[in-house]
């Protein structure tokens, strides 16, 4: 069996560039644990980027995906699908939605949302309403439309030109969001959480606000809860915190527990714009995934891993809030949950990195904001682990040259 370094001499050759890796090459994982081919273990609270909610290598996922496994691995949508049938009705009963489109990915998932705003705005208004408003810091995606539509200058770069239609306001801004409605716009998106972003999360009432504002002129509001949806948050959806429920919502990420899906849910009326032949997709709800899907929704919801993700959540958050008054260079500990985000006076890359080396796996966004999003299962033991892990390597830090 190859090495480590054997392994990333053959990437080096073979695999495009398009990821600024760490010189780690997994091999297997359970629970909170990812094992490196030279045998390591380390502590993971990264999960994937907030897809493994219930660790890695979840019991219930893994018996779902070996039985569909056996049957029947993929059929094409010409044809019905019982377990994207299962999977889409228990989402909807779940939820506020009345349908669901699956495909593979939470780009794509979005690219669907924007399709079905554009042609229902179309259809009920005309050519020219087309515009969709999203926030500065928004992450939707690295097609060229999500590009387009993502707040970030850093994902676009080399890009050019973008899509028309879109129109991006600060985050939170609701008196900026309201002077950039015009009659040329049909919906806003927003997430109710920027994971990306840095974790930003919004005062109370600022969505009620966005949703109110939709309400009044008529536009589509879309959630995108890519990355806080599926429990992340302590509530099966991050909307259910404000209790304001969208238009259409995209999930992708923990969906599956692992395995790649995207689904967009949205209403009765709204679904109906998209008829035979205007979307589709080849792979998306295919027999296997979605089995994979309805297992690790129902184990969120009936194992109490919500319990568990709201307990823990408040849990991490005083521990790292207890290591902002130990270190001045910490500004704010954010979140909701299991993903909180700490922002610093000083890059984060290096912290990164040190604590890799030290046996912990987390992440930096936006430079300067430290992500957490462990598993949903992690208990307290393993987020006293992470912080005697980030604690040592926040001490090698000269406090003094980074006060304030």
């Amino acid at each position: 069996m190859s090495t480590s370094s054997e392994w990333i001499d053959k990437a080096d050759k073979h695999v495009m560039k398009t990821y600024g890796r760490y010189p780690v090459v997994a091999q297997r994982g359970e629970g909170c644990r990812l094992w490196d081919v030279d045998g390591r273990v380390y502590l993971d609270f990264l999960a994937g980027v907030a897809v493994n909610n219930l660790g890695h290598c979840h019991p219930k996922v893994v018996a779902a995906l070996r039985e569909q496994a056996g049957r029947l691995l993929h059929c094409s949508n010409f044809y019905h699908i019982p377990q994207q049938i299962e999977l889409a009705e228990w989402l909807c009963e779940h939820s506020f939605a009345d349908r669901v489109f699956f495909c593979n990915s939470g780009a794509e998932a979005n690219e669907a949302a924007m399709k079905l705003a554009r042609k229902h705005s179309r259809e009920k208004y005309g050519e020219n309403r087309f515009e969709v408003i999203t926030a500065l810091a928004s992450f939707h995606g690295r097609t060229i439309a999500t590009i387009s539509a993502t707040g970030q200058e850093k994902v676009k770069a080399g890009f050019s030109p973008m899509l028309n239609g879109f129109k991006h306001v600060p985050f939170g801004d609701l008196e900026a969001m309201r002077q950039m409605v015009t009659p040329n716009v049909c919906a806003i998106m927003l997430e109710p959480i920027q994971g990306e972003g840095g974790v930003n999360v919004p005062l109370p009432g600022y969505l009620k606000a966005v949703r109110d504002l939709c309400d009044e002129f008529d536009l589509l509001l879309i959630y995108d809860e890519v990355q806080v949806g599926c429990g992340r948050t302590g509530t099966l959806w991050a909307y259910e915190h404000e209790e304001v429920p969208p238009d259409i919502m995209t999930l992708a990420k923990a969906l599956a527990g692992g395995p790649p899906i995207g689904a967009m849910l949205t209403t009765t009326s709204l679904a109906e714009r998209l008829g035979p032949g205007t979307h589709g997709s080849t792979f998306g709800g295919n027999p296997l995934v979605c089995a994979a899907a309805l297992a690790a929704m129902q184990t969120i919801t009936n194992d109490g891993i919500l319990d568990n993700c709201r307990a823990m959540g408040e849990y991490l958050t005083g521990e790292l809030e207890r290591l902002q008054g130990k270190y001045a260079f910490i500004k704010e500990v954010r979140g909701r949950g299991l993903i909180i985000g700490m922002e610093m006076t000083i890059e984060g890359g290096p912290l990164v990195n040190a604590a890799m080396e030290r046996g912990l796996l987390i992440n930096c966004t936006v430079g300067k904001v430290l992500r957490f999003v462990p598993p949903l299962i992690v208990s307290r033991a393993d987020i006293d682990e992470a912080v005697a892990i980030l604690d040592e390597v926040l001490a090698t830090i000269d406090t003094t040259d980074h006060a304030g």
